[in-house]
């Protein structure tokens, strides 16, 4: 078999491994990008994009209903899946051309398609190719889990098969309340669907504040989206017509589609990872904080190392590996620092430490403060419920958490990455004007209440 000689050879060519391959050709270094489906990955083609974009079709279709409130005589007619996937897999479609191209005039980058497998700690193998790297970057990303017993087929589906439902289900069930579970009801409820959330933990959006999956909770409710907390699955069956759900309670539930988040797990599987040395800890590849992974020449990026499985991550994991590789010694990737947003309606934005984690880390000198984005006009004018909530590290110490759920709110996230990444103290950010009227504006004043002079909220 005749080997081909690369600086780097990657596998993987999503969010973590085109990145690290866009980053490594401007440095200078050549790359084998070895991808089996489509570049861009799961983020592009059946994650991140097409569920956002089918977020803003139900952004648009609640405006519809709800125009009279407004003073707009507007109505909605019905819901033509077959539009929302248009338009879905239009945006898909562009940044996926955009990205080809970026690729193809890297002329550093060789992009094989084909199914690639770590052959030796040097190599990856695809069909009759011998892809040799002085490095060998592991980015083979993660797939939808499911629940033992809970076979994915029929009328049970994961989010991959629900981005191209054909009809809109009078009833669905949605196993999961993360981030995907609240996603998708949002969805399907904005759609007209009858969403039931059956959650094994106590609350929703379990990995944020507390606080916030009350407020989540309580605009599910409002939105007539039902919540069953604390609740294990029996058995599933199905018929043509319905899918039935038992529970360990004993009770049952019926509906036309039961949609299976139950969270991703690493694609690792069979691709010749342990053979070649590395150590998996339940499907993941473990790492040190430089994403070395004990074997010399193989490093791991996204969602196949332990943390949370985020784009945004991969992305970033692969710029340090690629800038590591060449040299450059980046800082590595704090996790506490990488921002999350929840695309549901409420929107759900969190950088840094909870209330509880900063209390682990900092004592109880942490202190902190809620800002209720009823005092906040342009929240009024979208007629949006939710807060702001700082946690600060003691009486005289920087934020180390911004915490917000409302409308919107994932666009407020990068100024509280700033906030928490800089460790600025509340009467910096106080003494920063946020321009009104503006949603913007409720960070401006939750850090001028935690410093000590509120306007529009009490101490």
């Amino acid at each position: 078999m005749p080997s081909e000689t690369f600086d780097i050879v990657i596998l993987g060519a999503g969010s973590g491994g085109y990145a690290c391959a866009l980053r490594a050709a401007q440095l200078g270094l050549t790359v084998a990008l070895v991808e089996k489906d489509k570049l861009g990955g799961t983020c592009l083609h059946r994650g991140c994009i097409p569920t956002k974009a089918m977020l803003h079709s139900a952004e648009v279709a609640d405006a519809a209903r709800g125009g009279a409130a407004y003073g707009v005589n507007s109505s909605l007619e019905s819901i033509d899946l077959a539009g929302v996937h248009r338009y879905k897999d239009g945006v898909v479609g562009r940044l996926y051309k955009g990205l080809q191209g970026l690729v193809k005039s890297a002329t550093a980058i060789t992009f094989v398609e084909g199914e690639g497998r770590l052959s030796s700690p040097t190599t990856v193998t695809v069909g009759d190719r011998e892809l040799v790297g002085k490095h060998i970057v592991l980015a083979s990303g993660s797939y939808a889990r499911t629940l033992p017993g809970v076979q994915i087929g029929g009328r049970v589906m994961t989010s991959d098969e629900a981005l191209t439902l054909e009809d809109v289900p009078a009833r669905t069930i949605v196993l999961g309340g993360g981030v995907i579970g609240v996603e998708f009801a949002s969805v399907l409820r904005s759609f007209g669907s009858e969403v039931t959330i059956v959650e094994a933990l106590d609350r929703l959006v379990a990995a944020e504040e507390p606080a916030v999956s009350k407020q989540l909770e309580r605009a599910f409710r409002k939105r007539k989206i039902t919540t069953k907390l604390g609740a294990r699955v029996a058995s599933v069956s199905q018929s043509d017509d319905t899918v039935t759900l038992t529970l360990e309670s004993g009770d049952t539930l019926e509906a036309e589609l039961l949609l299976v988040a139950v969270g991703r797990g690493p694609r690792t599987e069979g691709l010749g990872y342990e053979e070649a040395g590395l150590t998996l800890d339940r499907g993941f590849v473990t790492t040190d904080e430089r994403l070395r992974t004990g074997v010399g020449t193989v490093r791991a990026v996204g969602d196949i190392v332990p943390g949370p499985q985020l784009a945004h991550r991969g992305f970033a994991h692969g710029i340090f590996v690629a800038e590591d590789i060449a040299g450059l010694d980046p800082t590595p990737i704090d996790d506490t620092l990488i921002p999350k947003v929840t695309y549901c309606d409420p929107e759900i934005a969190s950088v840094g430490l909870s209330e509880e984690q900063a209390r682990a880390k900092h004592g109880d000198a942490v202190t902190t403060y809620e800002f209720n984005l009823g005092g906040n006009g342009k929240s009024q004018i979208l007629g949006t419920a939710g807060f702001v909530k700082l946690v600060r590290s003691g009486p005289d110490g920087p934020v180390v958490g911004v915490h917000m759920v409302g409308a919107r709110m994932g666009e407020q996230i990068g100024e509280a990455q700033l906030i928490v990444s800089w460790e600025a103290l509340p009467e910096e950010v106080a003494a920063l004007i946020h321009a009104h009227p503006t949603q913007n504006e409720a960070l401006g004043e939750a850090h001028l209440a935690l410093a000590g002079k509120p306007l529009h909220a009490h101490a």
